[in-house]
């Protein structure tokens, strides 16, 4: 009989253990326990609304794109002296009784001289510049063997026909599990965990784990967020949630990870969080993500959750002594609400890649934020304690899954691959299909139908070269097999020139494929509520022009490429145009009006460069892969560097560095300790800036600077509306609705003339009630303006997609100052991610 899940419902909640809780109206009880227990909504999703103050050196050195260390060829051990940074007495970990990071590379050596299992490589540096550190434990290995390791693993993803026919992959290919910890910097205990395990494993003389070693490597990244663990916060220090960055790799430690999971190919994979109470095991409620084989994937998942639920509790701890609650695995317990839909956390990621289980794992007890700041120090030790136990109960319970299914958990690999090789259809999972899990329903069915190919398209198929280029990088990171036309072809009815570029479906890694270039879908009448984002398509969002081919006969003659052919290109003769579409091309405009080159704009939005500039412009179109054409405009506005005050979110201030602007973040406190408005042009405002609690100093100051004001969002909205900037009444949407939308852009427009079709929304505004000389500059489409996401009405029929339709998405005009207004209902910056219509922004920034 299946399990009942717990319905939810979206009053009334209460804080406990740290993690905000949402009562069920009807549940069953956890197995265990006494009866029905709160569930944990989202800590860190919705809206960012964070007002950041990451450094330009963190954004800096997030932006540099590190070049990929070659493989090394040796066997293991192989030991590395980690350089011991200094010590440093501030460092958050040290109140809870953990490893503080400085201790770690001292730690590690250490434990590299306790036998011939442990070795330590550095995987990357964080935004703030600290070194991620790469266990691995396993039996030694000549090179030889490491080679014939490192085949077999090509082989699994390459040739996964024939890897499963391979009696060595049978017999002697090691089983690779990654454990990441501490990806959220303020929940520690996961790298005491490991440190723990790994001298243990070490140590230990006992068969079992001899057994262990010689059949499985072990990976333990031992935390992914340095920045973070020292400061006591969830965000690294350029303010990103990590665990949110996996479609887009914007920040160096996802993408060390990232390269981890393409180097490594984890076929198991354990991620450690905090903090709720009892300790939370995937695999997920509903949606599932549609891109998975999720039947092998559901398989093997629920198995290991169920011998790690079986650990945790058998450690003994219990409510009444020691405040801890029986485990709870959300696919069995929960009806929605804790699902794995977006590609963005580390698990859910990783199974692109092969891992057929994969888990967030949340340890019990609180010792973050609040609790961090009230609790005594004994108690938030003891805490901690209990916490690193069962995260290493946790991380011991996979091993010994691993181990013990260690021939049908690759097998299950070779099965994942061999089907998107193969190009077959899904197996929609059932208690026929997925025999041993209980509870499965129709509500657990999410399969899609794969196409044939994706074409990026050259030449005037086209829509931007720089675009284009920088999607086929990303696939390609991604370990996406991508081929470049060498002659002219034809596919489903279509065209294509030479040099278009081909991801033939029928690839190993054909659901990350999908999960980057499909438009996705509509889910708002699945779920009633959803963990975090729910559209995101890169295919839609990053400013190239990408064709499905549903169906056809594949016949092209191409090459698989490493990286994207260079686009950068000058005209030879004459005066420069430079579109302003495209991030790569703001950044450029900014790099040249720092230089003191002469610009102007055009009607149509485009900066005009003279000639002379042409050795200046061949160096960026050289860098940023930008295209300078000729042109006989002259322009009718000289362009200038914008210097922007900003109020904004980690992802914005992120994104508007990239785009090349000087940024000073402020505040409302900024402003009222008194603001010098002649170090900047124009403020930005969608977080942290409320002109109602600006003291009159303040509000005196910011109306005699004339700066223009661009704003975003319910705060930006707010503020105009105080300041009296802009006659626009906005309208707010349902809060937890996102997704991709389709819009229709005003012809001409200085801010969206030459914009994408489609942008991205989180809590969507619209504008009515527009004054004399208010312009639209985008307006939502029209009919049902969702693409992919979750956007219901309200109980009462409002903040709908239909209420939406239609309606101005952006505005603009002069306040009575005569200073320019632009505002955003839309989020076209939102955590770094829809590259494809920053250029939005970056244009109303530098209207004047």
């Amino acid at each position: 009989m299946a399990l009942l899940r717990p319905l939810l419902t979206t009053t009334g909640t209460a804080v406990v253990a740290g993690a905000l809780l949402l009562t069920p109206l009807s549940a069953a009880a956890v197995p265990g326990s006494d009866g029905p227990r709160p569930h944990p909504l989202r800590e860190g999703g919705g809206r960012d609304t964070t007002a950041a103050k990451a450094p330009l050196s963190a954004a800096a050195s997030a932006l540099r794109t590190a070049t990929p260390e070659p493989a090394r060829s040796g066997g293991y051990p192989r030991r590395t002296v980690l350089d011991a940074p200094p010590e440093n007495p501030a460092d958050k970990s040290i109140k809870l009784g953990l490893a503080p990071y400085h201790s770690l590379a001292p730690r590690l050596n250490a434990l590299q001289q306790l036998g011939n299992r442990v070795s330590v490589e550095v995987a990357g540096r964080s935004a703030g510049g600290h070194e991620l550190y790469l266990v691995t434990v396993t039996a030694p290995e000549s090179s030889q063997q490491t080679r014939e390791q490192e085949r077999m693993r090509e082989l699994i993803e390459n040739s996964p026909s024939a890897a499963s026919e391979d009696k060595r992959i049978k017999s002697s290919y090691k089983t690779p599990v990654f454990i990441n910890n501490n990806i959220h910097g303020n929940e520690w205990e996961g790298t005491d965990a490991a440190l723990e395990l790994i001298e243990d494993l070490a140590k230990a003389k006992d068969g079992t784990t001899g057994e262990l070693l010689a059949r499985n490597r072990i990976y333990l990244n031992v935390t992914a967020n340095p920045d973070g663990r020292i400061a006591g916060t969830r965000a690294n220090a350029n303010g990103f949630d990590l665990n949110r960055d996996f479609i887009t790799g914007s920040q160096p430690e996802a993408r060390a990870i990232r390269q981890i999971a393409v180097d490594k190919q984890p076929a198991v994979m354990l991620d450690l969080h905090g903090y709720v109470n009892g300790t939370l095991i995937e695999p997920t409620t509903p949606p599932h993500g549609e891109s998975y084989e999720y039947d092998l994937f559901l398989k093997n998942s629920y198995a290991n959750a169920l011998g790690m639920e079986k650990s945790v509790n058998g450690l003994g701890y219990t409510p009444a002594k020691d405040g801890v609650e029986p485990a709870i695995i959300p696919f069995r317990d929960w009806e929605e609400g804790w699902d794995d839909w977006p590609p963005i956390f580390a698990p859910q990621y990783i199974a692109f890649h092969g891992a057929v289980a994969t888990h967030t794992i949340e340890i019990p007890l609180a010792v973050n934020n609040e609790e961090y700041d009230s609790l005594p120090v004994a108690e938030l030790r003891r805490r901690a304690g209990i916490n690193t136990d069962v995260a290493g109960a946790a991380m011991r319970a996979a091993l010994d899954y691993t181990r013990t299914h260690r021939a049908s958990v690759i097998a299950d690999q070779i099965e994942t691959f061999r089907r998107g090789a193969a190009g077959e259809a899904q197996r929609p999972v059932s208690e026929e299909t997925v025999p041993g899990v209980p509870g499965i329903g129709p509500e657990d069915v999410y399969t899609t139908t794969f196409p044939r190919a994706y074409v990026i398209p050259a030449g005037r198929g086209q829509r931007s070269a720089t675009a284009a280029a920088r999607l086929v990088d990303h696939l390609v990171v991604n370990d996406v097999r991508v081929e470049r036309a060498l002659l002219p072809f034809r596919l489903a009815g279509r065209s294509y020139q030479a040099g278009s570029y081909v991801i033939d479906m029928r690839q190993s890694k054909r659901g990350i494929a999908h999960v980057i270039l499909a438009e996705g879908r509509d889910i708002s009448a699945d779920v009633s509520t959803m963990y975090d984002i729910s559209g995101w398509s890169l295919g839609l969002l990053w400013g190239a022009s990408v064709d499905k081919a549903a169906k056809g006969d594949l016949r092209v003659l191409g090459r698989t490429v490493h990286a994207a052919s260079p686009t950068g290109y000058v005209a030879p003769f004459g005066d420069l145009r430079l579109r302003l579409d495209d991030p790569k091309e703001l950044a450029a405009l900014n790099s040249l009006l720092a230089q003191g080159v002469k610009v102007r704009r055009a009607a149509d939005g485009s900066a005009v460069v003279p000639g002379s500039a042409r050795g200046v412009a061949s160096v960026l179109a050289d860098r940023l892969g930008v295209v300078f054409s000729a042109t006989r405009e002259k322009g009718t506005v000289t362009l200038e560097r914008t210097r922007v005050a900003a109020a904004v979110p980690a992802g914005e201030l992120f994104a508007l560095r990239e785009m090349g602007f000087e940024v000073q973040p402020v505040s409302t406190a900024t402003l009222n300790a008194g603001y010098d408005w002649s170090k900047a042009d124009v403020l930005y405002v969608s977080s942290g800036l409320d002109y109602g609690s600006l003291n009159p100093a303040a509000r005196d100051a910011f109306r005699a600077s004339g700066v223009g004001v661009v704003g975003l969002g319910s705060d930006g909205a707010a503020f105009n509306a105080d300041a009296g900037l802009l006659a626009a009444k906005p309208v707010a949407g349902n809060g937890d609705a996102n997704g991709v939308v389709r819009v229709a852009n005003a012809p001409g427009s200085p801010v969206t003339g030459g914009a994408l079709a489609h942008t991205f929304v989180y809590s969507p505004l619209w504008f009515t009630d527009l004054g004399p000389g208010v312009r639209v500059e985008q307006s939502y489409g029209t009919g049902n303006p969702l693409v992919s996401g979750h956007w219901r009405p309200a109980e009462d029929g409002a903040g709908g997609p239909a209420n939406a339709a239609g309606q101005a998405s952006i505005v603009s005009g002069r306040s009575a100052q005569g200073a320019p207004v632009v505002l955003f209902g839309t989020e076209p910056l939102f955590r770094d991610h829809p590259k494809g219509v920053f250029a939005q922004v970056g244009r109303a920034l530098i209207t004047r």
